[in-house]
């Protein structure tokens, strides 16, 4: 066996502050990694996955994690409040909340992103969520000028040309308006360039909630942005390009090459979730680019000008462009790749007693649908096929699971996503020889959590 802490061997652990586990300690999940997975084979639980029973699966699980009789549980005998007492009549502002128990599922803030004079960022709960939908007052925020609550009834949005050869009849529209064309639903990811940046820099946040938090995926509905510039008889064929502009602060702009208006897949969105867009998340419109860098979402769109080059604007000249190792910056990166990462068990949390588990994540792609999601409790030596949870749509997030007994022993968490054109997510140490180490954005590698005898689950990185 390849010692896994020499240099040239693909397991060489990268020191991550106040998360790393010395050499001795990479040997040793190596180790009993290894003669857990042996017992693991010979084990029932084993033989009940290889049937693709769930209740196969469920009977193994009891064996793992036997559940005691009621017993003397006070739970069980005594009747609560609750069971015999009038409950509270319906809420009084007209507009739900979640439960107290649950105040702690909350977006948190950053203080290691770009800031202005209020907080920029906030991420995310991934390891508190469920499912593929991000419930809107969960969605993680990145504000470049802070966040505003616009009327609607005054806001409008231009469609416009360079030059009049571009556009036949330059239009503006209230959002009422919008509100009665032809309308779309769809459900999609939206990623910050920036997730997971602060990984490329060896800086090992604590939870998935600051590593991968950037990301959300919610239902949007609005108008294919194709109909508004038939509309206005715009001229395709010679402009090539459009520029999206916001109405906040920083005037956000960032250029969208035409071909991904043409399919109908861009469209300006008025509603989320079933509901109107929140304020932080661009109401009353915001522009939706399924598969690119959430910062070509424009929030609070005002303006629509079609053009025969990209615009170069200032966020797309000295922002959200890669540092490449020879010097030169990669521009107009906005496709966000395979990428996918294990929520449960993850970063901060603690397994309270061996036995059975559901290792649980997330995986999308910038290009098309998941096709296939591996994991790996040994840091990426052994792998084994994740179920993909339904539906499995279109530039969305995909949930996957896999059962796992733990055996007590320490564990190298991974998960690996394929998308349907057949790229793989990479290694750190794949994405590095091209990428080299001083990007910031577009980190889509492969993401490792550490499971230590006591429980307790960290970030670490192996190359």
């Amino acid at each position: 066996m390849h010692d896994p802490t020499e240099p040239s061997t693909p397991g060489r652990l990268i020191k991550a502050p106040e998360n790393f586990i010395g050499p001795e300690g990479v040997r040793t999940v190596f180790r009993e990694a290894q003669e857990g997975r042996r017992d693991f084979i010979r084990g029932a639980f084993a033989a009940a996955v290889a049937t693709g029973g769930s209740a196969a699966a469920g009977r193994a699980a009891a064996q793992a994690n036997p559940v005691p009789a009621a017993g003397g549980d006070p739970n069980i005998l005594n009747l609560p409040a609750h069971t015999t007492g009038l409950g509270q009549g319906v809420v009084t502002d007209g507009y739900g909340r979640p439960s107290q128990y649950e105040k702690n599922v909350q977006r948190r803030q950053s203080p290691g992103l770009t800031q202005t004079t209020q907080a920029s960022v906030s991420f995310a709960p991934l390891q508190s969520l469920f499912g593929i939908v991000t419930p809107s007052g969960l969605h993680f925020e990145r504000h470049h000028q802070g966040w505003w609550d616009i009327d609607p009834s005054k806001h409008r949005l231009m469609i416009n040309g360079s030059d009049e050869r571009m556009l036949r009849k330059p239009m503006v529209f209230t959002v009422d308006e919008l509100m009665r064309l032809p309308q779309v639903s769809r459900f999609h990811f939206i990623e910050c360039g920036a997730n997971s940046g602060m990984e490329w820099g060896n800086v090992a946040v604590p939870t998935c909630q600051y590593s991968h938090g950037m990301i959300s995926c919610s239902e949007f509905t609005g108008v294919p942005l194709k109909i508004l510039l038939d509309m206005a008889g715009a001229d395709t064929k010679r402009g090539r390009y459009v520029l999206a502009e916001g109405a906040d602060g920083s005037s956000m702009t960032r250029t969208i090459p035409m071909e991904l208006i043409e399919n109908g897949e861009v469209f300006v969105a008025y509603g989320q979730n079933g509901e109107m867009l929140r304020p932080e998340n661009g109401y009353p419109l915001r522009l939706v680019v399924p598969g690119v860098q959430g910062v070509s979402w424009v929030k609070y769109l005002r303006r629509i000008e079609v053009g025969d080059k990209p615009w170069a604007t200032k966020d797309e000249a000295i922002h959200y462009i890669d540092l490449m190792p020879d010097g030169l910056h990669r521009q107009y990166s906005g496709i966000q790749e395979c990428k996918s990462v294990v929520t449960t068990p993850s970063g901060g949390q603690v397994l309270l007693d061996k036995g059975y588990y559901t290792i649980t994540g997330l995986a999308w792609s910038g290009r098309g649908k998941v096709r296939r999601v591996d994991v790996s409790v040994d840091g990426g030596r052994n792998w084994r096929q994740a179920a993909l949870q339904g539906p499995v749509m279109d530039k969305c997030l995909t949930r996957f699971t896999l059962p796992w007994v733990w055996d007590g022993k320490p564990a190298l968490l991974q998960s690996r996503a394929t998308d349907d054109t057949g790229y793989v997510q990479p290694t750190y140490r794949q994405l590095r020889a091209v990428r080299g180490t001083r990007s910031i954005y577009h980190n889509n590698a492969i993401q490792t959590w550490l499971v230590e005898e006591s429980g307790e689950v960290k970030n670490v990185q192996l190359s």
